[in-house]
């Protein structure tokens, strides 16, 4: 049996749109640590990790390990009926079930029932990156819309003193170049100069399923490596690390 309760909404929204970008059915793992999760989409081009610790909760409580299983479009649709200001308590259940109370004066109740659950977990990747940048998740999602209008795929190419974006296709090509130390660039790291294309599509939807719930975007990378992407939904080590692989063939 476990209880957990967070004060706002915003990050139950933002872990239930970015697993629903990946998965019909998700299952979290629950200790006296938190709560955490991972799974890879059916094409197994990309994976999500949420790490959600006990003291990232306003109350958490668990007795024991355990898992379950839900439908996400489920547990989307519930999870959207929350206000901003809601505080969100999630309570397991002896019959197979999850109890939702959202209470902002306004107190509502939902039950959900639980699947059954698949067995195994899908296993981290092991990557030493050789770039590690930092940008405003917005102007993140803006370059991306850009390279979007020419390409479905965008190559990101790191130098110690900056880094683009580039896409092309038969339409045509986009290229945007950021700077380090520029207002765009929080912080750009590199080991090893590098270059990578990855999708946009799976780039966009992630980063704005992720929404209000974290401003700042982490994506470490090396060549024909898979992508690294950290959210932070609190100050208290609340994340999401997404894990995209590399489009094979480059031009």
């Amino acid at each position: 049996m476990f209880f957990a309760k967070t004060a706002g909404s915003q990050e139950w929204k933002a872990v239930a749109a970015a697993i629903k970008t990946l998965v019909e059915e998700a299952t979290f793992e629950v200790s006296s640590e938190g709560l955490v999760f991972r799974a890879m989409d059916p094409s197994h081009i990309a994976l999500v990790d949420l790490n959600w610790p006990n003291t990232s909760f306003e109350k958490f409580e668990c007795d024991k390990p355990t898992k379950f299983t839900i439908r996400v479009e489920d547990f989307v649709k519930l999870i959207a009926r929350c206000d901003a200001k809601d505080s969100v308590e999630i309570a397991s259940n002896e019959d197979d079930s999850l109890t939702l109370r959202l209470m902002n004066g306004y107190k509502r109740e939902f039950k959900i029932h639980l699947i059954e659950t698949t067995p195994g977990t899908a296993p981290l990747p092991k990557l030493d990156l050789d770039v590690k940048l930092s940008m405003s998740k917005s102007v993140f999602e803006k370059v991306l819309g850009d390279i979007s209008v020419v390409a479905d795929q965008v190559m990101i190419s790191s130098l110690k003193e900056g880094v683009s974006f580039s896409g092309k296709s038969d339409v045509g090509a986009a290229t945007i170049q950021l700077d380090k130390g520029g207002a765009d660039v929080l912080d750009l790291q590199v080991k090893q100069e590098a270059k990578a294309s990855y999708n946009i599509d799976y780039l966009l939807g992630i980063s704005k399923a992720v929404g209000s719930a974290s401003d700042v975007v982490v994506c470490e990378y090396s060549s024909k490596k898979p992508a690294r992407l950290e959210f932070k939904l609190n100050e208290q080590g609340a994340r999401i690390h997404y894990f995209l692989a590399p489009r094979i063939q480059e031009n």
